[in-house]
């Protein structure tokens, strides 16, 4: 009788497993699903095949601390013939989805509740400056730590011969980075069709490996790829060249491109756009967050009462400026005048009263970033910011903005973006802060912060042909952004105000921009 009651009760508890089971499954299945679908699917973009090689953050919390760079080979083959990985490196052939608007929802004419555009076709109107053929990866690798969307990430671009400058940037940074990797590929083949020895694929070997030689990768670093057949190491010539020039001509090395694709992908509202051979040496990160922390707490009123003349302004005025995509926070650079104590960031200095030391030093073993090319850096103000005491966290506005200043900047992702007609070395980050400013963006130096080069050698002969070509461009560039900016703001009626006086003083300095800034000026202060 036991044995019986005891298998009644087993078959019952049994059935209402089962029956639970059910549920749990038909509510996910018919009712969570298609809704977690729904909320994610507007513009999210599908998970690359090569994330499931990602090593799973709580797999390796417990792991050593990280070793040297210099101790790392960054060489580990990937056995190309495992089944896991990918045949070809393509945009996902999953749509993306568009949402109707809430008019026509409201109005019940929503026949369907989103609108499938495909993704490689997305892509190619984004990027459509871009040199073709050019390959945007986006999410290659995605790391599975948590963001904040008021954090900073760190947007910037690499090339297989400075990975293991990278890695020493995302050991010092542990904070989001975007990051575009350009990688030479044949513009009419699979990664199937390639030779395991095929310099592509050997790139893409030792990007794999780069990336799983740390959990720090995983937690915060989303990678994305650019792939163009310009260099000759797409097409195979000469074998595996990896301390080679990465462009090998203007069509490879198309900055901007890369800083758009790197911005556009990062998940956080403020974006730091930091060239990789630059070390993080102080916390602006974290300054950052407090100042926009505490500026939320103190809620300040938005306003156009940014002073043109006087260069003091309050942290929590900056703070809701650079949220609004109206000022761009600098963070000073440095480079050490022998370059060879540049070589190893283990060396370099976290604190302003440190590098005040070295910069103040007889001789100095400091000094502004590229000095012998003053206009590129010094509106940053070298010796307001010298004469600014450690730990004052003051904000001070830069005074005399020219138009080849080139810093590196925090702003919002709201900013204008890059123009990618600029390829080669010269103007690229300029015209990028050149058209920033002219939309109304001011520049803030952060006095307590600073980053340092480290040093590398340059490819001379390239930089000075690219630049002939460039000066040109920024030239013209700078023309045609002037007229969109004045017109603009003349038929706004916001010429004579506050946001347009960056475009009032920027293209006055242009001869052939002057008389149309001067006219358009008065005709809009008479209609007043």
């Amino acid at each position: 009788m036991d044995v019986v009651k005891s298998l009644s009760r087993a078959a019952r508890l049994c059935l209402v497993g089962y029956v639970a089971l059910s549920v749990l499954f038909t509510t996910n299945y018919y009712l969570l699903s298609p809704l977690l679908a729904h909320s994610h699917s507007a513009l999210s973009f599908p998970a690359s095949p090569w994330s499931r090689f990602s090593t799973p953050i709580e797999a390796k919390k417990n792991e050593a601390v990280l070793k040297p760079s210099a101790e790392t080979s960054l060489s580990l083959p990937v056995d190309l013939s495992d089944a896991l990985w990918p045949e070809d490196i393509s945009a996902s052939e999953a749509p993306l989805f568009f949402p109707v608007s809430e008019l026509v929802q409201h109005l019940g004419m929503d026949h369907a509740t989103s609108t499938p555009v495909q993704e490689a076709t997305l892509l190619s109107k984004a990027f459509s400056g871009a040199l073709h053929p050019t390959r945007i990866i986006p999410f290659y690798y995605r790391s599975t730590g948590l963001v904040d969307p008021d954090d900073v990430t760190i947007t910037t671009l690499v090339t297989r011969n400075r990975f293991k400058v990278f890695r020493q940037l995302v050991e010092r940074y542990r904070g989001p980075i975007s990051v575009t990797v350009h990688i030479p590929f044949p513009s009419h083949a699979s990664l199937a069709s390639l030779a395991q020895t095929h310099p592509s694929v050997v790139a893409l070997q030792r990007l794999h490996a780069l990336y799983m030689s740390s959990p720090l990768f995983s937690m915060h670093v989303d990678v994305h790829l650019a792939l163009s057949p310009f260099a000759a190491s797409a097409r195979g010539d000469g074998g595996d060249t990896t301390d080679e020039d990465e462009g090998e001509g203007e069509g490879g090395r198309q900055f901007n491109v890369w800083r758009n694709v790197a911005k556009l992908f990062a998940r956080t509202e403020f974006v730091m756009m930091l060239d990789v051979d630059f070390a993080v040496c102080t916390d602006w990160r974290g300054a950052l967050r407090e100042a926009i922390d505490l500026a939320r707490s103190t809620n300040t009123p938005n306003g156009e009462q940014e002073q043109t003349s006087s260069t003091t302004s309050t942290s929590g005025d900056v703070m809701q400026r650079l949220r609004e995509g109206r000022a761009a926070l600098v963070v000073p650079a440095f480079e050490y005048t022998n370059l060879a104590d540049g070589v190893d960031q283990r060396t370099f200095p976290t604190d302003k009263k440190s590098l005040l030391r070295l910069a103040q030093a007889d001789p100095p073993k400091v000094s502004a970033f590229h000095a012998m090319w003053a206009a590129g850096h010094n509106s940053t103000d070298y010796m307001r910011y010298f004469s600014i005491p450690p730990g004052s966290g003051e904000i001070y506005r830069v005074a005399e903005y020219q138009s080849a200043y080139e810093p590196y900047v925090i702003v919002s992702k709201r900013v204008s973006w890059c123009d990618e007609r600029f390829t080669g070395y010269g103007a690229n980050k300029a015209a990028c802060l050149f058209e920033m400013y002219l939309s109304g963006v001011s520049f803030y130096v952060m006095a307590d912060h600073f980053l340092i080069h480290q040093t590398h050698t340059y490819e001379e002969a390239a930089r000075r042909e690219e630049r002939k070509y460039n000066r040109k461009l920024y030239a013209d560039f700078k023309e045609e952004a002037c007229l969109r900016y004045l017109f603009r703001y003349a038929h706004e009626g916001v010429l004579h105000t506050t946001r347009g006086f960056n475009v009032q003083e920027e293209c006055k300095k242009l001869k052939g921009i002057a008389r149309i800034a001067t006219q358009l000026l008065e005709h809009e202060l008479k209609a007043k």
